[in-house]
């Protein structure tokens, strides 16, 4: 009877072990253990078929063969270690959702989940007679569920609906409204089937679609778009650098400089004040504050005084009342028609 071990320190490394000791033969254990890369960077049918002198389609063959042989001994209980893995694995993902991507829980077994650790956990994952696994491709990260709770075809299917959810919400929304709009009564269980898609992404606690900025900023302009969208007004540049700094951004390594540029380049800022920078789409308009006065006047099309049209420009512009006083007084497309009085000076 095989030796297993009970200890709550068991690796992955020592379960992989046990399943490669039910391999007889050791060109089987070599191909497995490159095909799935559970000791190194994983490699292809050709790359491994060009090592042992045989085709890809042989090397195919005796994959299959082998995995599936190891599927019908974990179904009986025979590879020690397994099972405990399998209850331990159960147990992590009742508490989170009943889904979980490899790499979330390779975290739960190892304090240091690197590539080679989450590829053995994939593996084993695979095995065990309890559990499903979506692998990863285009549309979906290295995942497992509880196969009595969703099998591959459901949980891509409950992973799209979500999707979906999102789609019809139109903007980053809470886990929470997601659960609602998807009728998921857990919201642990909506977040983690949401984690599950490649399609989605999060930030803030808020999830979206990944080509939306607001949860998957891909750039410096993204970031400071993010910034001024959750501030909700207007901002300086340095206060702009400075929340980027102490942001959740992936990387936010960014000069100040290089964040003024970004400002200055994207018409989706406008400069409404020394260095003061607000969002467009709150209804400012790129100009100077002459330009601004002058909107204002062409709008009311007929003369204002003074204080009311300090007090139209300071909707859109970020400056002092005396340099708009200034620019009123100082400027020849205005004229000053009554006491302390203005209109538009005639076109000649």
């Amino acid at each position: 009877m095989a030796e297993t071990i009970t200890t709550k320190d068991l690796t992955s490394k020592q379960i992989v072990d046990s399943v490669l000791k039910c391999i007889d033969r050791e060109r089987e254990r070599e191909i497995v253990a490159r095909r799935f890369g559970l000791f190194e960077r994983r490699e292809t049918l050709e790359q491994i078929g060009e090592m042992l002198g045989i085709t890809r389609e042989r090397v195919r063959q005796l994959e299959k063969s082998v995995v599936t042989k190891l599927k019908s001994q974990a179904e009986q209980g025979s590879i020690a270690n397994l099972t405990f893995y399998q209850t331990k694995a159960i147990d992590y993902l009742k508490a989170n959702g009943q889904v979980s991507r490899i790499s979330n829980l390779a975290k739960e077994f190892s304090t240091d989940p690197n590539r080679e650790e989450q590829s053995r956990h994939a593996f084993i994952c695979q095995l065990c007679p309890e559990l499903s696994v979506v692998s990863e491709d285009d549309d979906y990260y290295y995942s497992v569920s509880i196969k009595s709770v969703y099998d591959e075809k459901s949980l891509k299917n409950k992973v799209n609906s979500v999707i979906d959810a999102v789609k019809k919400i139109g903007e980053p929304a809470t886990i929470k409204e997601i659960a609602k709009s998807t009728n998921i009564t857990d919201e642990k269980e909506a977040q983690s089937l949401a984690s599950v898609s490649k399609k989605l992404a999060t930030l803030n606690n808020r999830w979206g679609l990944t080509k939306w900025p607001m949860v998957n900023p891909k750039n410096i302009r993204d970031k400071i778009y993010v910034i001024l969208k959750e501030n909700g007004k207007h901002m300086h540049f340095n206060e702009i650098s400075d929340a980027i700094k102490d942001s959740d951004f992936k990387r936010k390594d960014v000069t100040t400089q290089a964040i003024h540029n970004e400002l200055i380049k994207d018409k989706r800022f406008v400069l409404i004040g020394r260095g003061i920078y607000a969002l467009k789409e709150w209804g400012y308009e790129k100009g100077t504050v002459a330009d601004i006065i002058a909107e204002v006047l062409k709008e009311a099309n007929e003369p204002l005084h003074r204080d009311e049209i300090v007090k139209r420009v300071l909707k859109s512009r970020y400056v002092k009342e005396t340099t708009i006083l200034l620019n009123l007084q100082g400027k020849p497309q205005f004229k000053r028609v009554a006491k302390a009085t203005y209109a538009l000076a005639e076109v000649e």
